[in-house]
């Protein structure tokens, strides 16, 4: 029994990942920053710079933030699990906040400028990433936060809510790098074949997005640092084993 035991240490490798996704994704921002600061005027809202807003908000809502709020259930896996849970939705909501701030960026900065809206691969796939995160969001709170769903109704949505989590957030950094490509062919064409310093720039911060992604993916795949449940979990899921199924309470636990 783990009665009485201390809480178990995190396994060492886990702590590891986590702190090297925290530090890459720390370096994303500040690239990002640094390339719309060194090389595109800076980020401004009302001024031809709003459009800056649009991939500074994308990479820290859709891909720091989006990650961050995955690893939550790896990094506090001893905590309760509806604060856990609370802060998972929590930090997806504040990534959906920022990135609605991002697109209303670029649509306002395409209308001031007259440029047409929705025609590229990346439009589509974004507007595809962003509608899709809402309802996801909004399918894990109605499951999950909100009383009333079934424990059955419950069991059958998690495994397509962990798939779809993980889908969305390849699909956020594929978004961001068609993005990337898209906003270098436009502003730097004809010099970009050269290997000039923003080329260079942001290909690798295109390069960070992927391999914060890799760290994020493995760390959520790893069987073993998958959240064990609580002794109360335990209990409760036990608890309603016996009611539903009619055995003696604690039977052969």
């Amino acid at each position: 029994s783990m009665d009485g035991a201390p809480t178990p240490a995190s396994p060492a490798g886990l702590s590891a990942y986590v702190a090297v996704s925290q530090l890459l994704g720390l370096t994303l921002l500040a690239t990002t920053g640094a390339w719309l600061g060194r090389y595109r005027g800076g980020v401004a809202w009302h001024s031809p710079l709003q459009f800056n807003v649009h991939p500074l908000c994308m990479v820290l809502g859709m891909v720091f933030l989006q990650g961050d709020a995955l690893l939550v259930y790896r990094v506090f896996r001893h905590e309760a699990k509806r604060s856990t849970k609370v802060l998972h939705a929590l930090l997806h909501g504040l990534a959906l906040v920022i990135a609605l701030v991002g697109i209303i960026a670029v649509f306002e900065s395409h209308r001031t400028k007259g440029i047409p809206d929705m025609y590229s691969l990346h439009s589509w796939c974004g507007m595809a990433a962003f509608v899709l995160y809402l309802l996801q969001w909004l399918l894990g709170c109605g499951f999950f936060l909100l009383p009333g769903a079934s424990f059955s109704l419950r069991g059958w949505y998690k495994p397509q809510h962990v798939f779809f989590g993980i889908a969305l957030f390849v699909l956020s950094i594929a978004t961001c790098l068609l993005g990337i490509t898209e906003m270098l062919l436009f502003n730097i064409r004809d010099s970009y074949s050269h290997f000039v310093p923003e080329g260079v720039l942001a290909n690798t911060l295109g390069v960070m997005l992927v391999a914060f992604g890799l760290v994020v993916g493995y760390v959520l795949t790893r069987d073993d640092w998958k959240r064990p449940p609580l002794a109360e979990e335990l209990a409760l899921s036990m608890d309603f084993k016996t009611l539903t199924e009619g055995e003696s309470p604690g039977g052969g636990s």
